[in-house]
């Protein structure tokens, strides 16, 4: 008789073989970083999007930046005064929560900050994040830009996408060709949460709501050994 599949013995050492192997070079890398360079900040991100942070690396090629696990990063910087890899860089740990990332540089606090704080880069809104504006579609024949500029200087939404406006859920029909509303569409009111048809409708008319930003929140130090909190400076 075959043995049961439910019966099976998975070992946790091969399944996560590749897993350990990228922690372990995050670990080393992040140590490795802490030696190299003279400034260590933590950040976080709002609204991420790989080729903006790919675009941050590109202009600071001469940094190091790291978003990954956590917990592998705190414990590559270490956690506790008896584990921190410089000293009294375990109170850089307590700012790693959340979905934030280590920068390395050894630049000028003062100008990488003033960077990061007039540094941001608008894109579309994706489902779940809360709207920043209300957005109604007119009436009458729907437009490429749903109302945003006026309809002389619009074009009309191709008939084709009639089909796929209706499944996002706008009640729209075809009349001789045009796409029409017999009435305003309230596509999101400000403060909401975006589902996936809200976001695929904003798309669609050009509305891009959601904006990529980093925040520095605290650095370290290697020649005084200290950890400036970004907030208490601005205070």
């Amino acid at each position: 008789m075959p043995k049961s599949k439910r019966a099976k013995v998975v070992h946790l050492s091969k399944t996560d073989k590749k897993g350990k192997e990228l922690s372990e070079r995050l670990f080393a890398n992040v140590q490795e970083a802490a030696d190299n360079f003279a400034f260590v900040f933590v950040f976080s991100v709002e609204n991420m999007r790989n080729s903006y942070l790919k675009e941050v690396r590109a202009k600071f090629s001469d940094s190091r930046i790291f978003f990954g696990k956590t917990k592998v990063m705190a414990k590559a910087l270490g956690q506790t005064p008896a584990e921190e890899h410089l000293p009294n860089l375990s109170e850089l740990t307590a700012h790693l929560t959340g979905n934030v990332g280590l920068f390395f540089t050894n630049r000028d606090p003062k100008d990488v900050l003033e960077y990061f704080a007039s540094y941001s880069q608008t894109d579309f809104a994706r489902a779940g994040i809360q709207a920043t504006q209300t957005f109604i579609v007119p009436a009458g024949v729907v437009c490429s830009r749903g109302g945003e500029i006026p309809t002389e200087d619009d074009m009309p939404i191709p008939h084709s996408l009639e089909v796929t406006l209706r499944k996002w859920g706008m009640p729209t029909r075809l009349m001789k060709g045009k796409v029409m509303l017999d009435s305003d569409y309230t596509i999101c009111k400000e403060g909401e949460t975006l589902n996936s048809h809200q976001t695929a409708l904003l798309k669609q008319f050009g509305v891009a709501m959601a904006d990529f930003r980093i925040d520095m929140k605290a650095y370290y130090s290697k020649a005084s050994e200290t950890v400036t909190e970004v907030g208490a400076m601005e205070e």
